[in-house]
């Protein structure tokens, strides 16, 4: 028995050598290439792949069908419909190979307010951090190793287009070193992604032998505050609302009229708090009474996450959060976000009149078992209940007479949360890889707090779903001044080479 356990360990020892070697050459490849992989994230990021730019959109799917065609891949571009944004699909076999992947991620990008940037959002420019006092600095020409605490900022960088940059030069570091794949590699960048997915149901319906795989990887989302390589197991679902409250017909005099007008303003305000708990507990009668709670090893992956919170609220001006249980465990529960509120005027514009009406804006993210249809029926029910009168357009000159108390709800498409299997082969494989290729363990992740249609993988499909995230947490993405760090870009393509080449089960 000893002599099989010492020729067991001579084995694990060789193999271990023998991996560490193979991302060694990916690294090195890497090192001679940096600036030329940084040129092709920035010449993607000033495509504007964006949805108020549907010629931009077109212009990055071709883009990236060439990129795939000329590296040997079976390519196309994927739509449910004319003048449908195209998912662009890519295939490439491995002989021998017993497990086929399919490597997503998103193309589209949030749109943009460029007066609230430090520069134009699509001619990336690259800083020396993230702060007011950082400095533009002119990479191309700088000499020496670029800085990996540099950041890259434009529309995209981070999500999601550092993720195909870094699968793109993880299968060239991997051809270049002569190591190959240990999968069959199939590739899906959608690209409406950001406006909610609308068409990607039908896409994955009407081509499921095309998409069939044994694993997706989706190279969406941040990595864990503490910066470890993460990898993830599930997102949050998401419903959005817009609630428009009625008030006067016409704006009146606050001094005549306070008091006795009904204003919507603080109708609002008060729904808002009726709602909403103060540690961000909803407050609306069996919200949560069908969800999953999170399993054993879901819990026990959060325990072992680096306690971030202290250094993330010294880092946002925060003085206490708004429970003391931990920004992961916080994830993990249903949440009603408050995104935006509009009613009448403030500042110089300021009127002393009640409003005609407030808008609310806000958005439900979902968790295993939960529905946006029971979350629409809940919120709805739960509205009625507490004496409001629910419609769907502006409210006549009758219900006005008979209703004290009138929201308008203008429903979001929706979907619902999906959390994979932690403890599956595959997922077992995925988490080994990442780890070999960080050089230590990775964070694990039950789900990410933000929402991604992955849901519809596993239920059109049947594939399970992993992510594999290598954005920076302060990235800003969906905001101004999205940015990536090149270590995060590096730390990726070293993680993308692993999921490329080292990934058996």
């Amino acid at each position: 028995m000893r002599s099989v356990l010492a020729a067991a360990a001579v084995v694990i020892a060789m193999t271990s050598s023998a991996l560490a070697a193979d991302l060694a050459k990916v690294r090195a490849w890497r090192v001679t290439q940096e600036r030329d992989i940084v040129r092709q994230l920035a010449d993607f990021t000033a495509i504007p792949s964006i949805a108020a730019d549907p010629k931009g959109l077109q212009t990055m799917a071709d883009r990236l069908q060439a990129e795939l065609a000329k590296r040997g891949f079976e390519a196309r571009l994927l739509s449910a419909g004319a003048g449908d944004p195209p998912s662009v699909y890519g295939a490439l076999s491995t002989p021998g190979a017993k497990r086929t992947v399919v490597f997503y991620a998103h193309y589209d990008g949030q749109p943009v307010t460029p007066s609230q940037w430090r520069s134009d959002p699509f001619r990336p420019v690259m800083r020396t951090g993230i702060g007011d006092d950082a400095r533009d600095i002119d990479w191309q020409a700088a000499t020496g190793r670029l800085d990996p605490e540099w950041r890259l900022f434009g529309r995209g960088t981070s999500d999601d287009k550092s993720s195909i940059v870094a699968f793109l030069a993880a299968f060239d570091a991997l051809k270049a070193s002569g190591q190959k794949p240990s999968v069959n590699i199939k590739v899906f960048w959608e690209g409406e992604e950001e406006a909610g997915s609308p068409h990607l149901e039908a896409v994955l319906e009407a081509n499921r032998d095309l998409l069939a795989a044994d694993l997706w990887l989706i190279g969406d989302a941040p990595v864990h505050q503490s910066r470890l390589p993460t990898i993830y197991f599930g997102a949050r679902g998401v419903m959005g609302v817009d609630a428009t409250i009625y008030g006067p017909t016409r704006a009146l005099h606050d001094g005549h009229y306070g008091n006795w007008a009904p204003n919507p303003a603080a109708m609002a305000a008060q729904l808002m708090a009726d709602m909403r708990a103060p540690d961000g507990r909803i407050r609306i009668p069996g919200f949560d009474s069908d969800v999953r709670p999170p399993t054993p090893a879901e819990l026990k992956a959060v325990a072992a996450l680096p306690d971030v919170d202290a250094a993330l609220q010294r880092d946002l001006g925060i003085a206490a959060p708004e429970t003391r249980e931990g920004l992961a465990s916080s994830i993990l529960r249903p949440s009603l976000n408050y995104r935006g509120l509009s009613a009448g005027r403030v500042g110089a514009a300021a009127v002393n009149a009640i409003p005609t009406e407030a808008v609310l804006s806000m958005d439900f993210r979902l968790v295993p078992n939960q529905t946006p249809a029971s979350v629409r029926a809940k919120l709805e029910a739960y509205l009625r209940a507490t004496g409001w009168t629910v419609v769907d357009a502006p409210p006549t000159a009758a219900q006005r007479a008979a209703s004290a108390k009138i929201i308008r709800l203008a429903w979001e498409g929706g979907y619902p949360a999906l959390r994979s299997d932690m403890s599956s082969p595959h997922a077992q494989a995925v988490l080994a890889a990442a780890g070999r290729a960080a050089g230590r363990p990775v964070a694990v992740l039950p789900t990410i707090g933000g929402s991604v249609p992955i849901y519809l993988f596993d239920e059109v499909l049947g594939a399970p779903v992993i992510g594999l995230p290598i954005g920076n947490h302060d990235n800003n993405q969906h905001a101004a001044n999205e940015n990536t760090r090149l270590q995060n870009l590096w730390d990726g393509i070293d993680l993308y080479a692993a999921m490329m080449s080292d990934l058996r089960w």
